[in-house]
């Protein structure tokens, strides 16, 4: 989170609790939901947010390990990777930033005898994000789930049916909290072959940024 975010109690900067902040916040969460949902890469997508926003002098994504955290794999992932009970599949969890900004956390689980060795030590020694770790693959997504997790306006305010919600504090910025949208997703190699599990979950820090001039 950046300073201007933290000024405001987490925050994203500088976004006041308005009406029209409240539609250019939407606007804006469903543009990168929608293109992280069309995309080859969450990475690559998520580094041209960044350097469309001007969010970093070098917009380039990094991951930061979370380890000491171990997550099996369910049957069900297995079943959807096409591995076997004794198949092994390790896990990684990450914070994808760029410029400070955190833009997601991810967990991945991955079938490591279908990456190459040079693949395996980048994941498993480095902070590369995985999404290009793995490009030699020439992957490509298909998505099992998508959820949105909060929205700046309540479900039917365009038809008048529900309020907008009135600002805690006239003048006061937009309250966001930590976590926007999620997905699930399988990744699979040029040759349709899944090898990778994702649960992407987007955060606030995707709008650090400030917004457009009132009009």
């Amino acid at each position: 989170m950046t300073a201007a975010g933290a000024a405001h109690g987490g925050e994203a900067a500088n976004w006041s609790d308005n009406y029209q902040s409240r539609l250019q916040v939407l606007a804006l969460v469903q543009t990168i939901n929608a293109d992280i949902l069309a995309s080859t890469s969450a990475t690559l997508t998520l580094e041209k947010w960044c350097g469309d926003h001007a969010m970093s002098a070098t917009p380039k994504v990094t991951a930061q390990l979370q380890r000491g955290i171990v997550k099996a794999a369910s049957a069900e992932q297995r079943a959807r990777l096409q591995v076997g009970p004794d198949t092994p599949i390790k896990y990684r969890r990450v914070q994808l930033t760029c410029g400070g900004h955190l833009l997601s956390e991810a967990d991945n689980w991955y079938v490591p005898e279908r990456l190459s060795p040079a693949m395996n030590r980048l994941l498993d020694e480095t902070d590369t994000p995985f999404g290009k770790a793995v490009l030699p693959l020439a992957p490509y997504r298909r998505t099992i789930s998508a959820r949105t997790l909060w929205s700046p306006l309540p479900d039917k305010w365009e038809t008048a049916q529900a309020p907008v919600p009135a600002p805690a504090v006239p003048g006061g910025a937009l309250d966001i909290p930590p976590a926007l949208f999620e997905h699930n997703a399988v990744l699979y190699t040029s040759g349709h072959l899944p090898f990778s599990e994702v649960r992407e979950t987007y955060q606030r820090g995707l709008l650090d940024f400030p917004p457009p001039p009132a009009r």
